[in-house]
């Protein structure tokens, strides 16, 4: 697949809710023991006005907290990650998830409605010493709160060799 294939394809968007109980497995999962993952009082003691989601939270919200019935309306030809990803590989080679950067603009709070929106805004292909062709797709991904504040951004970094 040539560059210009996916550059400005937009992502689906969809709409996350961020829940308790999510955000406790979440933290379970990447071994955060803190309570303030957890528990009201202590997340009050941290000094947040709510429990917050632990960091990179919001790239696995995506899957396991998107609600089908809230989320907007698909732009026309917007594609899912996963069909993107299926795209690249479709001549074969190997998927690599390269690099992923986080900006957060405000806390993710249980009890937050989140509005997830994204776009491929670079590739760039090169081309190897072993002649095989790296092809780097580096996508955007914001998350809004429901009065359209930037809450996160992500950036993330595909690499596909083939």
């Amino acid at each position: 697949m040539s560059a210009p294939d996916v550059t400005g394809r937009v992502l689906r968007s969809s709409t996350v809710v961020v829940e308790r109980g999510q955000v406790s497995a979440f933290a379970t999962a990447v071994t955060d023991t803190s309570p303030v993952y957890r528990r009201p009082d202590a997340a009050a003691e941290a000094g947040f006005a709510g429990i917050p989601a632990p960091p990179t939270f919001t790239f696995a919200a995506r899957l396991l907290a998107a609600y089908e019935e809230l989320s907007p309306e698909q732009p026309p030809g917007a594609v899912d990650l996963t069909e993107l990803i299926g795209e690249l590989r479709a001549g074969g080679g190997l998927i690599l998830h390269a690099e992923q950067e986080f900006t957060y603009h405000a806390p993710v709070l249980v009890g937050a409605v989140l509005t997830l929106t994204g776009v491929v805004e670079d590739v760039q292909v090169k081309t190897g010493r072993d002649d095989r062709r790296r092809t780097f797709v580096r996508v955007r991904s914001e998350f809004r709160d429901e009065a359209g504040e930037l809450v996160v951004t992500e950036v993330m970094t595909l690499l596909h060799r083939s």
